[in-house]
């Protein structure tokens, strides 16, 4: 059983006072319905499960009059084994967005406040035209992701005692041993080309076999393949997955990553594709990085909505966009060229959206400075370089010196903890997991 940060998120909810109805979002096979089952089976005496593409007919529930107590009398003659108790049974509406009467209800599930009541479901399928129906104030949420590179250690037998050592070495910016530090790089691509899917990550842990990690990728790649088709709009089937499938052309087999749509088709224009990206962000199928023209807070303050970087929502999805000799070069570290420096910026800004950060980059055509990824915490800006060795920074060095205002950036490397200087922190690649 792979460990997840999420349970202890979804017990803080549990715990709250007054406490309304939990969503957990997330893109599909993040593995939400297995940690909410493995919560309730910890944390409760009963657990009522309705999964509607599972069991679409358990949609009468909810036709009628939405009271509690109409749809508990309806489950319990649904359910006859169940007892259905106020605080002892959790109430699990999983692929809710199949039921438009489902997510209505949580209003009332919220306003009668007896039974735990968790949902949960990707975005997609969500009747938008129907948003006066939307429980909006009696929801609490929760996104989850696929495993980030902590949890992925913790899958490969690392204790979380050990990667508090890590983050030892983070607070005082010391070197690592360097028998410590090649160990993490090496762990750090396997990560990279396994990505963070459950699936793909229990596979791996339980055979070692890339080549079985590749079929459960591809496999995935697969389900979001027939989401797009399922879901989308007639319109924008084809341009949606096509776009999807250029991501990894984008991002990898050239020097500028700015998403461009004459690479998803030969004369493709933003008019024809801009769309199909709204669709896949509405959908969380992709993330992006926007444009800023200026590195101050607030950075939405000056982004472009026409300018920006398309990422998969996981690693995994990436790589089974591509050819399995590039996990065999991750791995063994022979990469080189674009697809070197590409794979470990997708690294960092994949760690950085599971973080919860939008995600920004800089880039001036005149002086021909680039910030691959700017973060805001706090009331701060933060900007993140991202080097495939060890080399300078320049752009970020000019940054820092005509922004006095940013407290520090980071520079993270190929390579272990580095001088710190002009308010620079240089660190591993893999030390973006404790950021």
């Amino acid at each position: 059983m792979l460990k997840r940060k999420m349970t202890g998120s979804i017990k803080k909810w549990m715990d709250s006072k007054d406490k309304k109805c939990l969503i957990v979002q997330g893109a599909r096979q993040t593995g939400k319905t297995y940690i909410i089952d493995r919560f309730a089976e910890e944390y409760y005496e009963e657990l009522v499960e309705i999964n509607f593409k599972q069991m679409p007919s358990a949609m009468d529930i909810f036709t009628g009059d939405l009271t509690v107590d109409n749809m508990v009398m309806a489950m319990r003659f649904r359910f006859p084994e169940k007892k259905i108790i106020p605080g002892k049974t959790m109430i699990f509406l999983d692929e809710i967005q199949e039921c438009q009467e489902a997510i209505t209800s949580l209003k009332f599930w919220a306003i009668d406040n007896r039974f735990d009541v968790i949902a949960s479901g990707s975005l997609l399928g969500i009747d938008y035209k129907r948003a006066s129906s939307y429980p909006v104030g009696y929801v609490d949420y929760l996104k989850m992701y696929g495993l980030d590179f902590e949890e992925f250690l913790w899958g490969m037998g690392i204790s979380e005692d050990m990667t508090g050592n890590l983050c030892n070495y983070l607070q005082t910016k010391t070197v690592i041993p360097e028998a410590i530090h090649s160990q993490m790089m090496n762990y750090y691509r396997q990560y990279i080309a396994i990505g963070g899917m459950p699936e793909a990550v229990q596979k791996y842990a339980d055979t070692k076999d890339f080549r079985e990690v590749d079929r459960i990728q591809r496999s995935l790649l697969q389900g979001y393949q027939y989401d797009i088709a399922h879901y989308a709009s007639a319109e924008e089937k084809v341009k949606a997955e096509k776009c999807y499938l250029s991501l990894a052309k984008q991002l990898l087999d050239k020097e500028n990553h700015k998403f461009q749509y004459k690479e998803v088709e030969h004369g493709g224009r933003a008019q024809k594709f801009f769309s199909s990206i709204e669709w896949l962000l509405r959908a969380d199928i992709v993330h992006v990085s926007k444009l800023v023209t200026d590195v101050r807070f607030d950075l939405d303050d000056y982004s472009r909505d026409d300018f920006f970087r398309a990422y998969t929502t996981d690693l995994s999805l990436l790589m089974a966009m591509k050819d399995f000799s590039l996990k065999q070069h991750i791995v063994e570290n022979t990469l080189t060229g674009n697809s070197k420096g590409g794979i470990f910026e997708c690294a960092i800004a994949d760690a950085l959206y599971k973080k919860g950060y939008p995600l920004y980059f800089y880039k001036n055509e005149t002086s021909k400075k680039e910030i691959d990824i700017i973060i805001q915490k706090d009331g701060n800006v933060l900007p993140v370089e991202v080097k495939s060795g060890n080399t300078r920074a320049n752009s970020l060095k000019s940054l820092m010196k005509s922004h006095k205002d940013i407290c520090y950036g980071y520079k993270f490397i190929d390579g272990n903890t580095g001088v710190n200087e002009d308010r620079i922190i240089t660190l591993p690649l893999y030390m973006i997991a404790f950021i």
